[in-house]
């Protein structure tokens, strides 16, 4: 074997272990990046609505029972209803996942005024407040489920 194809050779296996060392990885994340960014919307559609319903879930339990501390229940309820809002500015899209997720955030914009008004009354809450917001989670559950299956 001459030198000339000994060298030909050398650089062939060099460009070859390159490509494999820096090219691959490039290719991969810049194809992740792809699928990421397509998918973006309707899945950060649904949890932003995910998380305003936790939002809601958790805090709920420090107005169950009357005496209500007024203040505290109306920094909650701002809180959740910004929550609601951004759900609703990332659900804009035309997607059956979007549709879904903003017909979860409006029930739950719902519930959310149903016990400011009782809060606010001295009335109790909602009979069904409970039911409602298993419904809201499976809705936006659901909605979740449609965005990962591209709809």
């Amino acid at each position: 074997m001459d030198t000339n194809r000994l060298l030909k050779w050398i650089i062939v296996i060099v460009l070859a272990i390159v490509a494999w060392k820096y090219g691959l990885p490039w290719v991969k994340e810049h194809m992740r990046g792809s699928v990421a960014t397509s998918s973006s919307p309707e899945s950060s559609c649904t949890t932003t609505a995910q998380h305003a319903s936790e939002i809601w879930g958790s805090g709920l339990h420090r107005f169950a029972n009357p005496p209500y501390d007024i203040a505290a229940w109306s920094d909650f309820r701002s809180g959740v209803e910004s929550e609601i809002a951004k759900a609703q500015t990332e659900c804009r899209c035309s997607q059956q996942s979007c549709e879904t997720t903003r017909g979860a955030m409006s029930d739950l914009r719902s519930l959310v005024s149903e016990f400011d008004t009782a809060i606010r009354n001295g009335s109790p809450p909602p009979d069904n407040a409970v039911q409602r917001q298993e419904s809201i989670d499976t809705t936006i559950e659901t909605a979740a489920a449609l965005a990962r299956g591209g709809k």
